[in-house]
């Protein structure tokens, strides 16, 4: 009752906030949550056939928070207690930097969907790693790294944020993939890609850390990158993948008058292409990776989807930017039934049957 309560005066604060600009609205919904966090009732008990064991951490629910909507870890354990199953904060550089100039951020009503031109907007490792020393909470964290653009050696950027993060994420994603960075997406390029992840690998070596990397990569890539990103990340040693980032592409269908602004695009649009990829790349992985399932996930039915296409885990943000965080405890109850209509007794007996 306390936690359905919360959830209507939460969506109801939500209503408010998206009659503001965009940018301004997030702000203030982080803000909200930075403060007011410790108030909110812990979410309740997740069923068990929603349980997920990956990178050898327990999830009580496959649904998470994807990058991008707080990227300083400011409200971590707050978001956790809306209902999600892990959390992913970031991306967060090694150097503070301020993005992209404004207007960046562009709702497009019409498409329930968003573009953003963000360009790794962060207050920096170091704050964020202080701020994560003092964290209190104890679900799950994934912490999604970058590099900063005027970067002259992005390789060390990345070791040097694996190096300061290893300490406090379950896991860390590494991001080549966003857009708004000039040049980033090249490091997916398949010797790019290569030794970025082999510096990674000799990092987390060094340290002695056993947490999981994640690779998060573009929706835009033709079939021979798919291939040889597939090829490389199974030599490499890392755990997983996390399909996809924003898109760069305008599909024709979008109504919306902000439809054409430059950046990546998110939301419903997205989730046709990033399913398409996540089932490309489970029939080159199989069970090697674990792959994460993000783009356009807005319902229980979409969670679904992603994971009979192969992913064990799913996320979502412009869904929960449009629709609240009740979003979140329909999404659980929706993917329970799409489980009891199928027959299948838990999550993991769902992973990737329509990727065969």
């Amino acid at each position: 009752m306390i936690r359905a309560l919360t959830d209507v005066m939460v969506d109801a604060g939500g209503a408010f906030l998206r009659l503001l600009p965009p940018e301004t609205a997030h702000r203030a919904t982080l803000a909200l949550l930075r403060t007011a966090g410790a108030m909110l009732p812990n979410a309740a008990r997740d069923d068990p056939r929603l349980g997920v064991r990956a990178f050898g951490l327990d999830f009580p629910n496959p649904v998470g928070l994807a990058a991008g909507f707080d990227k300083n870890g400011v409200a971590c354990d707050a978001l956790a207690k809306l209902g999600f199953g892990f959390v992913e904060c970031g991306s967060v550089t090694p150097k503070p930097q301020t993005g992209n100039p404004r207007p960046r951020l562009f709702r497009l009503r019409q498409d329930d969907a968003v573009i953003n031109r963000m360009g790794f907007n962060n207050a920096g490792m170091t704050a964020m790693a202080r701020r994560l020393a003092a964290r209190k909470g104890s679900g799950i964290l994934g912490i999604n790294i970058g590099a900063n653009k005027d970067s002259a050696d992005r390789s060390a950027d990345y070791r040097a944020a694996f190096e300061t993060f290893a300490p406090f994420a379950n896991y860390i994603a590494v991001n080549v993939s966003s857009p708004n960075t000039p040049g980033l997406r090249g490091l997916q390029e398949k010797d790019e890609l290569a030794r970025l992840l082999a510096s990674l690998a000799e990092a987390r070596a060094r340290s002695g850390s056993r947490v999981p990397l994640l690779l998060k990569i573009a929706p835009d890539i033709s079939r021979t990158a798919a291939d040889e990103i597939a090829s490389v990340c199974l030599a490499s040693g890392i755990e997983g993948l996390i399909i996809s980032n924003t898109t760069i592409a305008r599909p024709s269908s979008l109504k919306s008058r902000q439809s054409q602004q430059s950046g990546g695009l998110s939301g419903k649009p997205l989730f046709a292409p990033s399913t398409a990829l996540l089932r490309a790349m489970h029939q080159r992985v199989g069970a090697r990776l674990i792959l994460v399932g993000v783009g356009g996930v807005s319902s229980g039915r979409d969670a679904y989807t992603k994971i009979r296409a192969g992913a064990s885990l799913v996320e979502l943000y412009t869904a929960l930017a449009f629709h609240g965080p009740s979003l979140i405890s329909a999404i659980k109850r929706e993917l329970l039934a799409c489980l009891e209509s199928d027959g299948f007794a838990s999550i993991t007996s769902a992973i990737g049957i329509d990727a065969q």
